[in-house]
Order: C-alpha cells, then structure tokens, then sequence
C-alpha cells in the first residue's frame, strides 16, 4: 500500500510550468505545489526485481484532488483502485470486491504523498537535488528524511514541461518506472472519484 501512494504521489510535479531548473530543484517543486488543485493523466507501469528482470507490466489512470485526495486507477493487468479520501488510504480489488486500508498519515510516511496533504516545504521530508542528463531531460532525486519508509529513492525525469519519466526504488532493491502521457492540470473532478462504494465491497480489511 505504501509504495503505491508513494508511486502515485510522483505525479505531483506532473506539469512543469517550463524553464524546468532556473532555480534550486526544491523551490521549483515547491512553487508547482503551490499552484496545484487537481491532476488527471494516464500511466504505464514498469516493475522490476533487484536482478532487474521485469516483474509485471501495468497501465492506468490517476485522479488528483489537493488536499489529500487521490485514485490511482489500473486498468490492466488486473482492475485495482488504490484511493485517499484525506483521512485513509484504501486499496480496493474489483475483482475479489475486497478492500485493505489504513490510516493516511502512517501509509504515506516518508512519500511524496505526504505533500498532498501538507503545506510544509518539501525539503522538511526529503532531501532534494537535481541530477546529471545522460537523455537530454532534466531529472530530480528526491531521498526520504524518515527511517521507517520503504521507499528509499525517488527520481524524476522532466522534458520540456511535464514530467516524463518517474523510477522509484524500494528496501528490497524493487525499482519502478512509470510514463505519464494526456496530463490535464486544474480540472474539475467528481467527489465520487475519491470515494469507496460499500455496494462494490464483500471485505474490509483495516491494518491499522
């Protein structure tokens, strides 16, 4: 659950507003944020093991709301919803019409989610720099300040103003790239988007 929102939460900087690192790599995320009420672009999603080898292929959706709300909506390979409602993170199978949450605060812990439902400046949570190009984007790393995340790598790979390219490595040596495509910044989303249906659900299961 955890390294869902924090994939999730990349999109954050989804739309660059251009000149992409005229100033500090920190106060460009933070002057976007600043910015951001609502976000809605497609993903295509890369997993890989530590030996690198490909563990699964997926693609999607993703709905935005600033505050603390979100959906991360896969379409393939299996129907699956992960979504915060400002107060819980839930991860909602169609399929076997079962859902897993916890409180938002803890599933977000050391993730850049945390920012959808903060005000503080994002290097308070993590330390920011930008990276060498080796592909003529420019690219940000982001590296949780808390212990007890599971995400210990974030990078961010820019083109001409939107976010191409997201790869985040877990604990376990885990890495995933997604690219968004179709952003769509400002929008009015339905406040259903961001909830759970409990006609849809046979069994909640709470970790917390």
């Amino acid at each position: 659950m955890r390294a869902g929102a924090a994939i999730l939460s990349g999109l954050l900087v989804l739309v660059w507003t251009g000149g992409a690192f005229a100033m500090d790599a920190a106060e460009q995320v933070d002057d976007y944020l600043a910015g951001l009420d609502s976000l809605e672009a497609s993903f295509q999603q890369y997993t890989f093991n530590a030996d690198r080898t490909q563990m699964m292929e997926a693609s999607g959706t993703l709905y935005l709301q600033r505050p603390g709300r979100f959906r991360w909506e896969y379409d393939k390979p299996n129907k699956q919803v992960i979504l915060a409602d400002g107060k819980r993170v839930y991860v909602h199978d169609l399929e076997l019409k079962q859902v897993s949450h916890q409180s938002q605060k803890k599933a977000l812990s050391g993730t850049p989610a945390l920012l959808l439902a903060s005000a503080d400046p994002i290097e308070k949570h993590f330390r920011v720099r930008a990276i060498d190009s080796t592909d003529g984007r420019d690219w940000v790393e982001l590296i949780p300040k808390a212990k007890d995340t599971d995400i210990v790598r974030i990078e961010l790979g820019f083109g001409a103003r939107t976010l191409d390219s997201l790869i985040m490595e877990d604990s376990f040596g885990q890495e995933t790239r997604l690219n968004f495509s179709g952003a769509r910044r400002n929008l009015k989303l339905e406040p259903s988007l961001f909830e759970i249906d409990p006609r849809a659900v046979d069994d909640f299961l709470k970790f917390d």
